[in-house]
């Protein structure tokens, strides 16, 4: 069940809102009782084999949680933990990675093993991640163990960050589980997060994205130069309205039931540099890496060289992160050499550049990034990349470019527009005027209405972090 689909919005989120809110504000249990049940039915929709996976995570988690809290010696705790985490390590390898682990093993030595065709759980990236950070948090003494198997599996289960983030540390939201409170201004504050995230969704995303999946279907031999470059501008457009839209919905929602997520992107394509486009982009997923492994590693205390083993360690599993796929791993030891670049070589030059340059130069390499994330073999991205640079001009390009321009020109502004804070800069004076706010309510439920008629007219619905 994706949230930009009629049975989300017009059964499954009014039955949540309506059976949660009937419930007084004293029975705090029972409107987490609520939340969980229907954070459980929102998976088992989706997923129905699958929530025996998660539950299992969430049970490891309870159980090895309380393990450590009870133990007296750091040994045992140690052994509570590493198994813990062992056994979701095992469970994400074993539903992400056996098949490619298979094909690999099957071209690397010639042989002929079968390949498991193992179903992979929706969003078993993200509930294994954010399960292995309580564990590592409790073992760590940041948090302490949740004593209520419930509260836990609300923490891990909650519908709207189940299957595709953000991540959420238990440090956020412990206190809230037990004692939040729910406010009118932060349930308008928060619907109105969702509605804007719908629209990013649907008025953005998907429109750019039909010409992206178009452009890289025909593959890199077909293309001219500037349909290339097209294709490349629109898949990252595609993907950030995709994934920042879904976690303006994800914060809005856990905002009307009281809980306030972190934020996931903060105008990620504003970036100066390819260190900062990683503070801004995904910061749920980047944050957990350097917090996790990046700084247990030895981060950059252990000497330079050690560091630099360190990123492409980290910056390698991030790309395995997002699939069973080379182009993945391609992808994040391609960001690996970017960031070493900057830290040993550019980062000083940079910062002396003029600051047009620094976003010209930061823009070019996440842009050539996307198209190694997007290209599904490394043929492909060979391809695509000649097309980019070396490609034949195609005679039509003129009369393509005309209707693209005719078709989607408006949501092409409308991206680049709303990937920089400047429309909030320029109502910023006014922001607090009776008459402001009545305007921006018009407008978005004009965007609600505009993103139904796209929703109702349109079969091209795609979510592109649903398969990590």
């Amino acid at each position: 069940m994706v949230f930009s689909s009629f049975v989300f919005l017009f059964l499954f989120f009014p039955a949540v809102l309506a059976c949660y809110f009937l419930v007084p504000r004293q029975l705090r249990s029972v409107r987490n009782g609520v939340l969980l049940l229907f954070s459980l039915f929102f998976y088992l929709y989706g997923e129905p084999k699958g929530i025996f996976v998660m539950l299992g995570v969430i049970a490891v988690s309870y159980l090895s949680a309380i393990a450590m809290e009870r133990t007296k010696t750091q040994q045992a705790r140690r052994w509570a933990m590493g198994i813990a985490v062992a056994a979701m390590v095992a469970v994400l390898g074993y539903y992400k990675y056996t098949g490619f682990a298979v094909e690999n093993l099957n071209g690397l030595f010639g042989l002929s093993l079968p390949v498991p065709q193992v179903i992979m759980p929706i969003g078993i990236s993200f509930f294994t991640f954010q399960s292995m950070s309580y564990v590592l948090d409790v073992y760590r003494r940041t948090v302490p163990a949740q004593r209520n198997p419930l509260y836990v599996a609300l923490y891990v289960s909650l519908f709207p960050q189940l299957v595709a983030g953000p991540i959420v540390r238990y440090e956020t939201v412990d206190q809230e589980i037990v004692s939040r409170q729910e406010r009118f201004d932060d349930f308008h504050a928060g619907l109105q997060r969702f509605l804007v995230g719908l629209a990013k969704k649907m008025l953005l995303a998907n429109p750019l994205g039909k010409v992206a999946t178009e452009l890289f279907g025909m593959g890199g031999d077909a293309l001219s130069p500037l349909l290339a470059w097209l294709g490349a501008v629109c898949f990252a457009l595609q993907i950030l309205y995709d994934f920042s839209g879904y976690s303006d919905m994800a914060i809005g929602m856990g905002r009307m039931f009281g809980f306030h997520f972190l934020e996931n992107f903060r105008y990620p394509y504003l970036c100066d540099s390819i260190t900062d486009f990683w503070r801004r982009w995904h910061i749920s997923l980047s944050t957990w890496f350097r917090d996790y492994i990046y700084i247990p590693l030895g981060g950059n205390r252990k000497g330079k060289a050690r560091q630099l083993v360190n990123l492409v360690a980290v910056w390698a599993l991030t790309g395995l992160w997002h699939g069973a796929s080379w182009n993945f791993v391609l992808w994040g030891l391609y960001f690996a050499a970017l960031l070493i670049f900057e830290k040993l070589v550019f980062g000083k030059v940079l910062e002396r550049l003029p600051t047009v340059l620094r976003h010209l130069y930061a823009l070019f390499f996440v842009l050539l990034g996307w198209v190694i994330f997007n290209c599904t073999s490394l043929d492909a991205i060979g391809a695509y990349l000649h097309a980019m640079f070396a490609g034949t001009p195609g005679s039509g390009d003129g009369a393509y470019l005309i209707w693209f321009l005719r078709q989607y020109g408006l949501e092409l502004v409308c991206a680049v527009l709303a990937a920089t804070p400047l429309v909030p800069k320029l109502v910023a004076p006014w922001k607090e005027k009776a008459w402001a706010q009545t305007a921006y309510t018009v407008w978005l439920l004009g965007l609600f209405g505009l993103s139904l008629l796209t929703l109702a007219n349109s079969s091209f619905n795609p979510f592109i972090y649903f398969r990590f």
